[in-house]
């Protein structure tokens, strides 16, 4: 069974993801490494020089092909809910946690990071709120749901450990 991690930018997808796998003693796969493997280039070079479609059509290549194998905690890439194929392969093969945050916070995480082209606005903070509220029908994709806004790494654990038991 794999635990795939799915949510918009600066939730705490990977953070988690490495620790959680830890903890299973499971695989751990980051979605934008695996398509940076598969392309050669940064993420922000790919959007720059082939655009948002060409970025989404290699994550579902990547999604896809990392969906046959088991034992994997996946953190995704915030848009993985645009194409609803992608939610398709992950829950072939197990459980699809959201990991949710408020969009003050999600900011906060993510204002020093390099690695967020979607982010390179003048107002990132409103750039946030318009696209969760663009992507929140997506989310809601899976009935297991955690707000990570207050929450420590270690709480977001056992949520998604008790998730698994009950399933």
């Amino acid at each position: 069974m794999n635990i795939s991690l799915i949510g918009f930018m600066g939730t705490g997808k990977s953070t988690i993801g490495h620790k959680l796998a830890e903890r299973l003693n499971y695989k751990f796969i980051d979605l934008d490494e695996e398509i940076v493997k598969i392309d050669g280039r940064p993420i922000p070079t790919i959007f720059a020089e082939n655009g948002e479609k060409y970025f989404r059509d290699l994550e579902s290549k990547a999604t896809a092909e990392i969906s046959k194998d088991n034992n994997q905690v996946i953190a995704t890439g915030g848009g993985i809910v645009l194409r609803p194929k992608n939610i398709e392969y992950l829950k072939s093969k197990g459980i699809v946690v959201l990991l949710e945050a408020s969009a003050e916070v999600i900011f906060e995480r993510t204002q020093h990071d390099n690695n967020r082209p979607l982010l390179e606005v003048a107002d990132p903070l409103a750039k946030i709120k318009t696209m969760m509220e663009e992507r929140a029908d997506k989310y809601n994709c899976t009935e297991h749901q955690i707000d990570t806004t207050a929450l420590s790494v270690e709480e977001v654990i056992e949520e998604i450990i008790k998730i698994m038991d009950n399933e």
